[in-house]
C-alpha cells in the first residue's frame, strides 16, 4: 500500500551514501532470514561480506546511482550501469541497454512503494539516455516473489541462469 503523505524522492547518489546504502542491504539480510530465506544474500550482514563495501563505494562512484527519500531520509537504492556484472554468467544483450546492478529499499518502510519508484525512475532514465532496453537479474530461489515483484512492474522473464548454486532470472522491459 502506498503512503500518501509522504512523497518519494529519487535523487542522484554520491560516494556520501554508502553507509546508508550499507545498513539497508545489511537490514535487507536480516528480513530476508527471519523469513527463512538464508540463499538469496546468505546471513551474513552484506557490510561485513569480503568485498561487500568495495562494491557499494564502486556502485556510488562508477556507476548510476539513484537514492529514494521520505522526508529527507535514504530508504531506497538503485544502480544502473550499462549492461550486467561481468561476474554472472548472462548473455550480452546485443543491443545497448540499461542494467539494473542494484535495487534495495529499508525493510522498515516496505509496502510504500519505494521499489517501484525507482524502477520507474530506472525506466525514465534508460529513455532519456534514447536506450530501449532495461534489464534486470534476480535471485529466483524460494517461491519466485522477488521474479513476481519484476514482473509486476512491467518486465518480462528472458533467461534463467546458475551463479554457482544460486538460481538467477533475467528479466527485461522494452521501454522505447
Amino acid at each position: 500500500m502506498n503512503d500518501t503523505t509522504h512523497t518519494i524522492r529519487i535523487r542522484p547518489g554520491d560516494p556520501a551514501d554508502a553507509p546508508a546504502v550499507l545498513d539497508m542491504l545489511d537490514g535487507a539480510v536480516v528480513w530476508m532470514n527471519e523469513r527463512g530465506n538464508t540463499e538469496q544474500w546468505g546471513t551474513m550482514p552484506y557490510s561485513q561480506r569480503p568485498g561487500g563495501v568495495a562494491r557499494v563505494e564502486r556502485y556510488l562512484t562508477e556507476n548510476a546511482p539513484f537514492i529514494a527519500e521520505l522526508d529527507g531520509i535514504p530508504v531506497g537504492a538503485l544502480v544502473l550501469d550499462s549492461g550486467p556484472s561481468p561476474q554472472m554468467p548472462i548473455a550480452p544483450a546485443g543491443e545497448p541497454e540499461r542494467y539494473v546492478r542494484l535495487l534495495v529499499s529499508d525493510r522498515h518502510h516496505a509496502g510504500r512503494g519505494i521499489g517501484a519508484a525507482l524502477l520507474a525512475h530506472a525506466e525514465e532514465e534508460t529513455r532519456r539516455a534514447g536506450v530501449e532496453l532495461l534489464r534486470v537479474d534476480c535471485w529466483a530461489g524460494g517461491g519466485g516473489e522477488l521474479v513476481a515483484f519484476y514482473e509486476r512492474n512491467g518486465f518480462i522473464p528472458t533467461e534463467r541462469f546458475l551463479s554457482g548454486a544460486w538460481p538467477g532470472q533475467v528479466l527485461a522491459r522494452r521501454v522505447g
